[in-house]
């Protein structure tokens, strides 16, 4: 799983971390079961300090998404999918909100921003097929 940190993002880095293994696990990318990157792992790969990875892996502990295994590491669990698709999808509908009221606030008309998702779409669609 590949987590990656944007610094100028409004949300604090380990909340992206959450929402990118809560995103993966949505996704089927990963499974109930399956053991997620060591803290320093993650840390060093994403270029965070462990103490911002330990914060994402106590939120997801916490809700239920995954646990903590002593001597073992941390494990995606069994219930998390269907929490994560649930999740996920409410998040995905405040971001995509936000986003139209952005565009229509700067003046573009409902049918220009239906062609601009129409558009966006079928061109990230092409890349994920390509």
């Amino acid at each position: 799983m590949h987590i990656e940190i944007d610094p100028k993002a409004p949300t604090p880095p380990s909340e992206q971390i959450a929402d990118q293994v809560r995103f993966a696990v949505a996704g089927g990318r990963v499974a109930p079961g399956d053991r997620l990157p060591s803290v320093r792992g993650l840390a060093a790969t994403a270029l965070v300090n462990p103490n911002t990875v330990a914060r994402a892996y106590r939120e997801l502990e916490r809700e239920g998404t995954v646990e903590t295994r002593p001597g073992s590491g941390v494990f995606v669990a069994a219930g998390a999918p269907a929490r994560c698709r649930r999740d996920t999808a409410e998040v995905l509908r405040e971001r995509l909100g936000r986003a139209i009221e952005e565009s229509l606030a700067a003046g573009l008309s409902p049918d220009e921003v239906e062609e601009l998702v129409a558009r966006m779409l079928r061109r990230i669609t092409q890349e994920v097929t390509t």
